[in-house]
């Protein structure tokens, strides 16, 4: 086995192949979590051009690639997974039968921890470090949209009859409804990121779209298009102006929701809700198997999903001193936010307190 490092500008397009080839097959290996676009080469390049160190380790065996392990390294040999607080999948992107070390792979990446928040399932060496396991809800679209509605409405048929109810009245009191797949406008992304940190300030959350290496990512992805891979922007219309939208990614198997947000003018209509069935439809059409709704407890996650995936958090560390140091500090935070997401009694009165200090800070 032999492990090369690259800048992800430097991986050679038959590498980049053989990675999209893994991925492209990873379902008939029974290994479909590795289809997630954000293991895919291209979500790694455009984080090469917004970060700092971010580099790909190549495993090749009898000359040929057998897996490609993306990470970011720090100059301290502090390594996290690519993308770590934006990406919802990370791991090893491998053939078939490969079995790996993970000691071994650090060293040979020269780190002495690896930090993963969303490592994807049946990465075992990773896992057997997780300190933690969540589930990732997905809807199920590879029988067809109609398929997908019939079990939506044997789950939840209330749910689901109020949300086609709204689409209708929606149209009934605003005009025209139209949905947009894949729309190019880049007003229409500004738009939604406008309605996204209105949202995160609102809420009390931490604005993502206030990092400028984030507003990059986006945009980079945004203007990403191949057969394999692209960044997907889909738009709810009615009456002529926007009313929700909704920032993905997408690979051959899988639509990666991403961003979703809504004009809260248009609330009472559950445009949020009425886009994401919208999004399902579009998605069974093209040959998406399923739309992963990403790791965090909400109720409308709880509404669309058919199944669930687990994604993994925690650290694979090595003996050594920054590793330690490392994870004592990390630790406690994560065992914190975890515990007040997990618990009922604890998560209700915190997000209040949220959304309080976000009006206070909005003006509110």
């Amino acid at each position: 086995m032999d492990i090369t490092l690259h800048r992800p500008g430097e991986l050679t397009a038959a590498d980049r192949a053989a990675w999209t080839a893994m991925q492209s097959k990873a379902h008939l290996h029974g290994s479909p979590e590795l289809a997630n676009p954000f293991l895919s080469p291209e979500f790694t390049l455009a984080m090469g051009r917004c970060r700092r160190g971010v580099r790909i380790a190549v495993v090749r065996e009898d000359g040929e690639p057998a897996a490609f392990f993306p990470f970011q390294r720090s100059v301290t040999g502090v390594g996290r997974a690519v993308g770590l607080g934006v990406s919802d999948s990370q791991g090893l992107v491998h053939r078939p039968g490969f079995e790996w070390d993970a000691r071994d792979l650090l060293r040979a990446c020269g780190l002495s921890v690896w930090e993963f928040d969303h490592l994807a399932g049946g990465q075992e060496p990773f896992e057997a470090e997780a300190s933690g396991s969540f589930p990732s809800p997905v809807m199920d679209v590879d029988q067809g949209y109609e398929t997908y509605l019939r079990v939506l409405r044997e789950r939840s048929p209330k749910f689901t009859r109020t949300t086609l109810a709204k689409d209708r009245k929606l149209a009934r009191d605003t005009g025209e409804v139209r949905y947009v797949h894949d729309e190019r406008d880049p007003e229409a992304l500004a738009t939604l990121m406008e309605w996204k940190s209105a949202q995160y300030r609102r809420t009390g959350r931490s604005d993502r779209f206030a990092h400028a290496w984030i507003n990059r990512l986006v945009q980079q992805l945004f203007h990403t298009s191949s057969e394999p891979f692209a960044g997907i922007l889909s738009v709810l219309y009615a009456g002529g102006k926007p009313v929700a939208a909704h920032f993905g990614l997408r690979s051959e198997r899988v639509l990666a929701c991403w961003f979703p947000a809504y004009d809260p003018a248009f609330a009472k209509f559950s445009p949020g809700l009425i886009l994401h069935l919208r999004m399902a439809e579009a998605a069974a059409a093209d040959g998406i198997a399923y739309l992963d709704l990403g790791r965090g407890q909400k109720e409308y996650k709880d509404s669309l999903k058919t199944r669930e995936l687990t994604v993994h958090e925690g650290w694979v560390t090595r003996r050594h001193p920054v590793a330690l140091g490392h994870r004592a500090r990390r630790a406690p935070v994560r065992a914190l936010r975890n515990t007040v997401l997990s618990r009922p009694e604890f998560f209700g009165p915190a997000d209040k307190l949220l959304k309080r200090m976000g009006k206070i800070r909005s003006g509110g």
